[in-house]
């Protein structure tokens, strides 16, 4: 019987955790399960038989770390294990007197920002192919955070398998969030919608009560099977180890009643011994608990808010160009400086101010708080850059919270630039996110938290980054995220221009194009040597001369700028001015047209 005909008919328990278990049979807590496929054969098959022995009628591959970046392996490595692992879950159920499923197990890929989605979503594939290789047609992704990868690897492996059964399973918080901040309804409502999704649900994070919690208050979706694994509870620190406590009644418990809601799989995460599998297995009442009658979600979606209108983007529909100017905070305390510039743009008609977040990986004030201050001093709009370079999952969350509370309606999304060499063995990169995975992050915070008055946010256009359909493929990945315009870099040639013409044609949205007034010979030749993706074409360089006053090339810089302005006119929604050195002398100097 296939497991989404035996799903239609009975409940469905599943197995626990292979890597507590395999800690326990080799007395060893740093032990890699994984590992065991290739060096501890019969283990792992007698973990598998002993889960199967409790009861469980699917058990998962021990697979769930199986990435080159976990494991440090190569390609070829990686794939011999996991066909390995398959091999042994084999084995396992040939001796079982009922039918066992076996699960393909697919666990996150770690991302550092060091590699590409490219690339990510490539070994993802190889995965999937190792196990199609094997025969496999049961797909279990769990302790996910999103869906950004899932969405193509579903429809990758129904286009290889069409009859394949997917599961995706996601890890909650306490508070029933993903660390990317998507909540436990917006997980079910996208698995609703998502054909190629059969089965999905919630596994580790959170131990059985909580998620029986979580469970209650939401409505299932019509058509899916839903399944349910709580870890065992939470680990305490005991002689420098992890342990988690036995707690399998209560466990067993809570599982009744995550049954009675109408949950069609049940089972095990971190912590989860055969023990726990064996007492849920015989002590549920799976009959009586059986699905009932199950509410539409798509009928159950929450009554739309009046949205209120943002102030900055209000602009764009009552203005023929919005101006945003940027201005660097300061690298010590002393903000007098900054303070002045924002004052002085104000009376130049600057429709919103936008600060770096220490640009180039070289501390600066804190962009939030600086927008915060100068918003409080001159009352114009501000939008901070929010890099992903320096904060975890943790501290971003808390700080787009902190922005809200304090104002903050608008911001830039971006991924940040790398740490300079110079610093790489004393300062660590983060990037918990890309800029496309903290736009989604923000657009569900928007979605749980600010609906009545939601953030806005747009990102970075590098348009003359490679191919430019592969540009506008990023630009629409952006604009599914949320993205309500665009800033570029600063054009200066007639390429940049012709590209940005072809974008635009292509694209519907909102293009702050890039401006920089360049402020002397040694400025423009820095410009054009040091900073890439900024292309300064020597006839720019050659109106500036090393003898140059100050007043006299800020009107060069300022008459260059007042021309790509009217040369970008047609294909504008506005201009993004990049000052260097905070010289907001030069706006009351370029016509802006």
């Amino acid at each position: 019987m296939e497991l989404r005909e035996y799903l239609t008919e009975h409940k469905l328990i599943t197995d626990g955790a292979m890597g507590t278990y395999y800690s326990r049979f080799l007395n060893n807590d740093s032990a890699v399960s994984e590992f065991g496929n290739l060096t501890e054969e019969d283990t792992i098959v007698n973990i598998h038989q002993a889960y199967i022995k409790a009861g469980a009628e699917l058990i998962r591959t021990n697979t769930f770390a199986a990435n080159r970046q976990t494991l440090n392996q190569t390609k070829e490595e990686q794939k011999e294990l996991i066909k390995k692992a398959y091999q042994l879950a084999k084995r396992a159920v040939k001796k079982a007197k009922e039918q066992v499923y076996i699960a393909c197990d697919i666990g996150p890929i770690p991302e550092n920002g060091t590699r590409t989605e490219e690339d990510i979503l490539s070994e993802y594939q190889d995965i999937c192919n190792a196990f199609l290789e094997e025969g496999g047609d049961i797909f279990l992704f769990e302790t996910f955070s999103d869906f950004y990868y899932l969405k193509p690897l579903v429809k990758y492996i129904r286009d290889k398998k069409p009859a394949a059964f997917i599961i995706t399973d996601f890890c909650l918080n306490k508070n029933g969030f993903t660390a990317k901040g998507i909540s436990a309804r917006s997980i079910l409502e996208t698995i609703e919608e998502t054909d190629e999704i059969e089965a999905g649900g919630f596994n580790c994070g959170i131990g059985s009560g909580h998620m029986y919690q979580i469970l209650r208050k939401l409505t299932l979706p019509a058509g899916k099977f839903i399944f349910a694994m709580p870890n065992a509870g939470y680990p305490e620190q005991f002689r420098n180890r992890l342990i988690f406590m036995d707690n399998e009644g209560y466990f067993r418990e809570n599982i009744q009643r995550i049954c009675e809601l109408g949950i069609d799989a049940v089972g095990g995460c971190c912590g989860t011994t055969p023990d726990y599998i064996k007492n849920m297995a015989e002590k549920l009442s799976l009959e009586e608990s059986y699905r009932g009658e199950r509410k539409v979600l798509s009928v159950m979606r929450e009554a739309k808010v009046e949205v209120r209108p943002n102030e900055f983007y209000q602009v764009f529909k009552e203005k023929k160009k919005v101006v945003a100017v940027e201005l660097d905070p300061p690298f010590d305390a002393k903000d007098e400086a900054v303070i002045a510039c924002a004052h002085r743009l104000k009376e130049t008609g600057t429709d919103i101010i936008t600060l770096a977040d220490s640009p180039m990986g070289r501390s600066r004030v804190d962009s939030v708080l600086m927008a915060l201050k100068l918003h409080n001093e001159t009352g114009l709009p501000v939008m901070p850059h929010i890099c992903c370079r320096d904060k975890n999952m943790i501290a971003m969350r808390s700080c787009i919270l902190g922005a809200y509370t304090n104002g903050i309606r608008n911001i830039l999304v971006v991924t940040g630039d790398p740490i300079p060499s110079e610093h790489r063995q004393s300062t660590t990169g983060v990037f918990d996110y890309n800029s496309i995975q903290l736009m989604n992050y923000v657009k569900e915070m928007n979605r749980e938290h600010f609906a009545q008055e939601p953030i806005y946010y747009g990102g970075a256009l590098n348009y003359g980054r490679g191919p430019i359909e592969k540009v506008i493929e990023r630009m629409e990945k952006k604009i599914e995220a949320g993205a309500s315009y665009f800033l570029t870099q600063p054009v200066f040639t007639e390429e940049d221009i012709r590209r940005l013409e072809e974008i635009k044609a292509k694209v519907n949205t909102k293009i702050l194009c890039g401006i920089m007034p360049l402020v002397s010979y040694r400025n423009a030749n820095f410009i054009k040597n040091e900073i890439s993706g900024i292309h300064v074409p020597d006839w720019v360089v050659e109106k500036y001369r090393p003898d140059m006053d100050k007043a006299e090339a800020e009107w060069v810089g300022a008459d260059i700028a007042s021309q790509i302005i009217k040369d970008l006119s047609p294909y504008a929604d506005g201009y993004y001015f990049m000052l260097p050195f905070n010289r907001v002398s030069l706006m009351e100097k370029i016509i802006i047209k």
